[in-house]
């Protein structure tokens, strides 16, 4: 007894040194964390963060697009975010004569400011547990898929219950691998238009060298505004839309951070899995992680010599770059990280230990040894499709001829079926064909398809490849060029001009498509993956799902007194912290924050990444920093906090005890990319834009000051 209560005291704090680790439900601030908040500094109540009866700090936050999240800093629904989120809003805008993404833009009146086709903000209305609906008549005799069946029905009618005659949208989410469901009624407003992003020089300065790396000199900001229709609701683009008016928006703090200022992130951080069993852990850091991160490599490295050696090739492919190197840099760091942090043996004895706080229940025992056990049968035949997987999504489909083809399953299936949508898919189809033949560099595409087809066959064993890309290649000798030049060559979906002509002679060409080379390559690859490995796959989540449901439930309820916070998965979360630096390795010490200083040093004219443009060697020179300097007449440019962050959280708004907004989180650093599996609290710092540095830039270098007139900005 003695023993098993050292063995839980250990455990026990472990579990709570985590200090600033956790991605909360802002809905349930109050019971959770509203007293820690506080006595780390934070002067807000859990109220002022969010609240459906008044006006909150929820109501200044949107989730940015899909993937990003951004703020409202003006009351005509100015928006500010991340210049990598604006990215591919900036590319589409630029040309090779108005190079947007080398030179910047600036609207200098809401005229100017440019429409975005599909870019949304999402606000959330109200945050609802919605558990015990989801559950409602599932009985304890029902098989995991009948249950499953019932919470779907019930899922789809709560969502439309809380969306009938209101005008919102809403979805529900599970939490705790389906432990507690959570409801989420949101306001999506669908004309967002782009005011101001810096040149590349600033919002991408350090490119892929500095990106996840610390320190940091990154203007990582573009603007954005929201507009909305008379009534100052959501509405398409129109050019009679007005200015939304916000609930709430941001007052901008010039008082500045120093190391151990309370600071809070809020946002839509996209997926965590803090929870995963060591298998799974192993599988990522020693399997999957080095396989993507080897085939992004490999396409990294061909697309940059196109793009170096063309502008419009640069442009065209700038955000798609920019996408495939954001995380290949990701996955380096989380495999150092984890291996560095011994993260596998540490999962393995939490395991073991957790087995020891239970054993004293041999039904609880038996469980959980069962439970553990069928862990490791699960992942052993999990992780072989889960390479297959990997192969499908990072090799061949990063050949862009063969994700081109795809575009066509819906035409011909109609075509076949005889549908009454055929006539809009042929339309469709056309539109497609001309966006992509406007854009696609075949040259690169060529190397791609040859370096992606050599990495499959010597990267999967024969059992594990599609047998048509096999027989493909033996026909050819094993030799990949020769395969991409018989595609090539033969493929009329390739050559703009055949493809058009068919498209438009479709009733007697439509046998053209079904025969094409590269259609039907496409066919026989997505035939295998959906009949061989696709349903293998997805039972095999189904199974570990619900392995983990049972794993979680056990860890809540034999650590009753600790404060578990969900997986990330893009709904609103808020982590706290403080301004903090870190240690990285031996002998080094990373202070919190940087200055203009660190860009003249790294300023490099024969480097892309590094170069910097007269306009800001001028003001550095004559350190024209205006109300933006620090106490010490420095411009800070970036500061570390030790807040829990992930992808999506990029955007969102790094806030003062206050609710105040000093910046806006960007990254994290490389040393704690593995913050996504494993947080360690000495080494997982965010990486902030310091508000002091884009304001600056708007004001002292686009000469945009107007802007500023519409912010409430407090001294």
């Amino acid at each position: 007894m003695k023993k098993t209560l050292l063995i839980f005291a250990a455990l026990f704090i472990s579990l709570h040194s985590m200090a600033d680790e956790g991605m909360w439900l802002p809905f349930l601030l109050k019971q959770m964390n509203e007293k820690e908040m506080k006595k780390d500094g934070c002067k807000l109540s859990a109220e002022d963060i969010y609240s459906v009866n008044k006006s909150s700090l929820k109501d200044a936050i949107v989730q940015f697009g899909g993937g990003c999240t951004g703020e409202i800093i003006s009351d005509k629904g100015l928006l500010l975010t991340n210049h990598h989120c604006g990215y591919s809003q900036i590319a589409n805008h630029s040309t090779v004569e108005k190079d947007y993404l080398t030179n910047g833009f600036w609207a200098m009146n809401q005229k100017e400011e440019l429409p975005n086709a599909g870019l949304t903000a999402t606000f959330i209305v109200r945050i609802e547990d919605v558990t015990t609906k989801v559950n409602a008549n599932i009985l304890s005799s029902y098989t995991e898929a009948q249950k499953d069946s019932v919470m779907k029905v019930n899922i789809k009618a709560a969502e439309k219950e809380a969306m009938n005659g209101t005008g919102y949208e809403a979805f529900i989410r599970p939490f705790f691998y389906g432990n507690m469901h959570i409801l989420f009624v949101t306001e999506v407003y669908k004309d967002v238009r782009l005011v101001g992003a810096p040149p590349s020089s600033i919002g991408k300065f350090g490119g892929d060298t500095d990106n996840w790396m610390w320190p940091r000199h990154t203007g990582d900001f573009s603007i954005f505004r929201i507009y909305a229709n008379k009534d100052n609701k959501p509405a398409e683009y129109s050019p009679d839309n007005i200015p939304y008016t916000p609930k709430r928006f941001l007052t901008i703090s010039l008082k500045g951070t120093e190391e151990g200022d309370f600071t809070m992130v809020y946002g839509f951080p996209g997926r965590t899995q803090e929870y995963l069993f060591s298998d799974a852990v192993d599988m990522t850091m020693n399997e999957s992680d080095p396989v993507k991160v080897s085939l992004r490599e490999k396409r990294l490295g061909i697309m940059n010599e196109f793009m170096k050696a063309d502008d419009k090739t640069r442009i065209t492919y700038a955000a798609s770059y920019a996408s495939i190197a954001n995380y290949w840099k990701k996955w380096m760091g989380e495999m150092q990280g984890l291996q560095k942090f011994d993260a596998v043996n540490k999962k393995k004895e939490f395991e073991q230990k957790f087995i020891s706080l239970v054993s004293a229940d041999p039904l609880q025992k038996e469980k959980f040894n069962t439970l553990f056990n069928d862990f490791h049968k699960v992942y052993a035949q999990y992780k072989v499709l889960n390479k297959q997987m990997d192969y499908y999504s990072e090799c061949l489909s990063g050949i862009n001829a063969i994700a081109f083809a795809r575009y066509f399953d819906k035409l011909t299936d109609a075509t076949r079926k005889k549908s009454s949508t055929l006539k809009q898919e042929l339309e469709k189809a056309k539109t497609d064909v001309a966006r992509f033949h406007k854009t696609y560099n075949a040259a690169m595409d060529r190397e791609l398809c040859t370096a992606m087809l050599d990495m499959y066959m010597k990267g999967l064993d024969k059992t594990l490849r599609v047998p048509s890309v096999d027989s493909m290649m033996n026909a050819n000798g094993n030799d990949s060029r020769k395969v991409t030049d018989y595609l090539f060559a033969n493929s009329a979906l390739l050559d703009a001009t055949k493809i058009t002509t068919i498209l438009n002679d479709y009733d007697n060409s439509s046998a053209k498509i079904e025969s094409d080379p590269l259609y039907v390559l496409w066919k026989q690859i997505n035939s295998y993956y959906n009949s061989k490995v696709r349903p293998s796959f997805t039972s095999y989540d189904v199974q570990l799902n619900g392995l983990y449901k049972v794993y979680m439930k056990g860890l809540m309820d034999v650590y009753k007194d600790k404060k578990f916070f969900p997986d990330a998965n893009s709904t609103l979360r808020i982590t706290y912290g403080k301004v903090k630096g870190y240690t990285p390795h031996d002998g080094a010490i990373y202070k919190h924050y940087t200055t203009l200083d660190g860009v003249m040093e790294k300023e490099n004219p024969n480097v892309d990444e590094f170069i910097v443009f007269p306009k800001m060697k001028d003001l550095y020179a004559k350190k024209d920093y205006g109300r933006y300097a620090d106490k010490n007449g420095k411009l800070r440019v970036a500061f570390l906090g030790s807040n829990h962050t992930t992808g999506g959280n990029s955007g969102s708004p790094v806030l003062n005890a206050n609710g105040e907004l000093i910046g806006t989180n960007f990254d994290r650093v490389w040393e704690g990319t593995m913050s996504d599996i494993m947080y360690n609290p000495e080494i997982c710092r965010n990486i902030t834009l310091d508000v002091h540095y884009t304001l600056f830039v708007i004001d002292k270098y686009a000469g945009a000051g107007y802007l500023l007139n519409e912010m409430k900005i407090v001294q």
